[in-house]
């Protein structure tokens, strides 16, 4: 039977509608999963989120068939392997977005320039573009370290509720990777409201003897993002600091512009 053209449209639009939202649903689930750790229960889900039990429950049947959520055995949901594979494109894109605005950072300073994410409990290089002199510093890209020995480490952290920093902190450890490493909590708890007061962080000796590190993060990043240089101390001074750090900053705030209007 010929359907009429004025019903065609509004079908479409209603069934357009409704997959629409479950997907809108479907992230806001993933999202909230990812800020409760990794793993929760369907009642919690439906506390936090506000939707009834039944729709998270047929939202989280689909995303376990699809791989991206997985059952525990003690029934609790868990993000599933497959979302792996999309982070790393995703991290690996995001590094390809940042280079210019890194290269910039290196014409501009002359300190080689990087590019960090908080995933999990650690830091994660994903881009770097080196300095144009002879003694340089160079950090492999995909290198993890602890937070808390480095600059990057530091700005994103100061976006981190104190208690939420203790509780990282209590699982990662404070090895020193120096003897200017900070090894208390309460001292990086300190040195994150400075970082907070003066807008930029500094890794002074703590990663690597002889190294200074300058960073801030990316506002409004679509994950959470931190932009740095890093040089010889000889070279990254207090005087330095000063011309480096509104160039930093600058940096990051038109990378966040490039982020929003790319949809990254």
């Amino acid at each position: 039977m010929p359907t009429s053209s004025a019903s065609t449209p509004e079908s479409a639009k209603a069934s357009g509608g409704g997959g629409v939202q479950s997907l809108e649903r479907a992230f806001d689930l993933l999202e909230r999963m990812a800020d409760a750790g990794g793993e929760v229960g369907l009642s919690e889900l439906s506390a936090t989120s506000g939707l009834p039990l039944p729709t998270i429950h047929r939202l989280m049947r689909t995303l376990v068939a699809c791989g991206y959520v997985r059952q525990q055995p003690n029934r609790r949901y868990a993000l599933g392997p497959r979302l792996i594979r999309l982070g790393e494109s995703a991290s690996r894109l995001l590094g390809t977005w940042a280079r210019p605005y890194l290269a910039r950072l290196v014409e501009e300073t002359g300190e080689t320039a990087n590019m960090a994410l908080l995933d999990g409990d650690e830091i994660v290089y994903v881009a770097q573009v080196p300095s144009k002199h002879s003694m340089r510093m160079f950090t492999e890209v995909g290198r993890r370290v602890l937070p808390h020995s480095t600059g990057v480490g530091k700005a994103l952290l100061s976006a981190v509720p104190d208690g939420e920093v203790r509780a990282l902190l209590g699982r990662t450890g404070m090895p020193a990777a120096t003897d200017r490493t900070i090894t208390t909590p309460e001292g990086f708890l300190e040195a994150l409201a400075e970082v907070r007061r003066q807008g930029y962080a500094v890794d002074d000796n703590e990663q690597e003897i002889g190294v200074r590190c300058l960073a801030v993060c990316v506002p409004d990043s679509p994950t959470a993002a931190a932009i740095s240089i890093s040089g010889p101390a000889g070279r990254v001074t207090e005087d330095a600091t000063e011309k480096i750090v509104p160039v930093l900053q600058q940096v990051a705030i038109e990378l966040s512009r490039s982020l929003a209007s790319s949809g990254a």
